[in-house]
């Protein structure tokens, strides 16, 4: 699975302030609801009431918000670079900087959890965590987020 396939271009974005894991999540709403026609208030929630079952701050500042809803047929993705890190509980308590979110249908399965474990790999690189946190362009951010797509291929 390619993150090319999952997210879209517009669907990334560089957030000046986000003040909590909450405005946070919201942000994602507001994402998805410009890219892919979701309530913003719908995805929020999802969101949140994932997050309520254990955070989904993987470490190392890196975040993987997901949530699954009935109104996609496919698994989409959005992905916000923070310029000043928030707190989401992480795994090892470090503040969040980097945050990919995932929404598949409620009967996604097998393709939820590749698309998870395809954006997790990404993002457990150091260099591509390095790379995207040296940029404030969304158009560069997906650059490197999708070009892992084709080394992988290769």
């Amino acid at each position: 699975m390619d993150l090319s396939s999952i997210l879209k271009p517009e669907a990334v974005k560089v957030v000046t302030a986000a003040s909590s894991r909450k405005r946070l999540l919201q942000e994602f709403g507001d994402l998805a609801a410009s890219t892919y026609g979701l309530s913003a208030s719908r995805v929020a929630e999802a969101l949140q009431e994932r997050e309520a079952l254990g955070p989904t701050g993987v470490g190392h500042g890196v975040a993987l918000p997901h949530a699954r809803l009935p109104e996609i047929d496919s698994v989409i993705g959005a992905f916000i670079l923070l310029e000043k890190p928030v707190d989401f509980n992480s795994v090892d308590r470090q503040p969040v900087d980097i945050a990919f979110a995932l929404f598949a249908p409620e009967d996604a399965g097998v393709e939820h959890l590749k698309a998870l474990a395809r954006v997790s790999r990404s993002l457990r690189d150091p260099a591509i965590c390095a790379k995207l946190r040296a940029n404030q362009n969304a158009n560069t951010l997906f650059a490197i987020l999708t070009e892992t797509d084709k080394v992988q291929a290769a």
